[in-house]
């Protein structure tokens, strides 16, 4: 019972936000056409639903998503074991990856609209880029704090080099590369919606674009509050992983 209560107030401050809403809209402090109250936000959002609209612009912005996501996580993974495992890769890389990791994927967007376009390549490329860079850092550092125990008991069978990663760094590593990909996947969700919104013609930020050029502020309001639920699933949803994963580590 008393988890069941600690689970409901999670609940507590998004009513209060949505009574908060309500209130505002109600009163009239901002024009009718600058604040939509919930009621008229969920009638557009399930008249977008019936229509396909909603649907197919967010089967665009996951599908991106998840590409990008597959090719930023792959690399940083390997990167990141490298980085490392090898003293000379990160005597020769670190310096230039950790100056690389500094930048804003956003500041980024311009120059990849120059050498891909507004295509659908820019799109996965700027989310690699996005989940590249946490992912090899969390990867790295993870392999780092292997126990040292773990790595005598490879050196007394003589395990060679992919027995030694397979069977043992990415297995004691798993809990801080999971975190790096929660990371990593939440901020992907942030910036490929923002890419969206500036160089698309299709995916939740395009949508939320077009409500403001046609003055929508009902369709842009369901697509900031589709965006944060989306957002915050992701994130719920690897946090489960990882805690799982960390529990598993203690015993």
């Amino acid at each position: 019972m008393k988890r069941i209560g600690y689970r409901l107030s999670g609940l507590v401050s998004p009513l209060l936000l949505l009574l908060a809403w309500h209130w505002a809209a109600s009163a009239g402090l901002f024009p009718a056409n600058l604040l939509i109250a919930p009621a008229a936000v969920w009638q557009t959002f399930v008249e977008l639903c019936a229509s396909g609209e909603l649907p197919e612009h967010l089967a665009f912005s996951l599908l991106r998503l998840a590409q990008g996501f597959a090719f930023g996580s792959a690399a940083g993974l390997g990167f990141g074991l490298v980085l490392a495992l090898s003293a000379r890769v990160e005597a020769y890389c670190a310096p230039l990856f950790h100056t690389l990791r500094q930048l804003p994927s956003l500041a980024l967007i311009p120059m990849f609209v120059l050498l891909f376009g507004i295509e659908e390549l820019f799109k996965v490329a700027i989310v690699a880029l996005t989940v590249f860079f946490p992912v090899a850092l969390a990867t790295a550092e993870a392999v780092r704090h292997i126990p040292q125990r773990y790595l005598e008991v490879a050196r007394v069978y003589r395990l060679p080099w992919y027995s030694l990663l397979l069977s043992v760094a990415l297995p004691a590593a798993t809990p801080g590369i999971v975190t790096g990909l929660r990371i990593a996947l939440t901020r992907a969700w942030v910036v490929l919606v923002a890419c969206e919104l500036l160089a698309a013609d299709s995916g939740l930020g395009q949508m939320i674009e077009m409500g403001r050029q046609m003055l929508r502020i009902d369709v842009v309001m369901v697509g900031v509050v589709v965006t944060g639920v989306i957002g915050f699933t992701l994130d719920v949803g690897l946090r489960r992983v990882e805690r799982r994963l960390s529990g598993w580590q203690s015993r």
